[in-house]
């Protein structure tokens, strides 16, 4: 719990309350294994695992509110809005365009609740 509060923060604990009444199995999965057991490997950086998750989520499709939490949390780790706006960006080649949009929505939604707009990159 403690890995999932240091990069999720309120939002991380949000998801799990809500999972409480209808799979509350699901969100001890989330905190044991996704949090306790894979972002808590020294292998890569908090900031570093946050960018493959977003660029993960962008090319799913559909984890809109997941990469929400996941937009606040790579801000949380210490990615600034340009870098998480160029991951989104660099996604497009991969994913395709109609994906990394709504992620950048999504992104700049985030960015607006935390006043962090406007963001500029080249």
């Amino acid at each position: 719990m403690a890995v999932l509060d240091r990069v999720d923060g309120d939002s991380g604990r949000r998801v799990i309350d809500a999972l409480a009444d209808v799979s509350p199995e699901l969100g001890h999965q989330v905190v044991s294994w996704a949090f306790g057991e894979i972002y808590s490997r020294p292998g890569l950086p908090p900031r570093d695992r946050q960018l493959v998750t977003l660029g993960m989520l962008t090319a799913l499709g559909g984890c809109e509110p997941q990469l929400e939490v996941h937009v606040n949390a790579s801000l949380n780790v210490g990615l600034s809005a340009d870098e998480i706006v160029e991951a989104l960006l660099h996604s497009a080649v991969y994913c395709g365009i109609p994906k990394a949009l709504n992620a950048t929505m999504v992104a700049k939604k985030v960015f607006a609740e935390r006043g962090l707009l406007p963001v500029r990159t080249g």
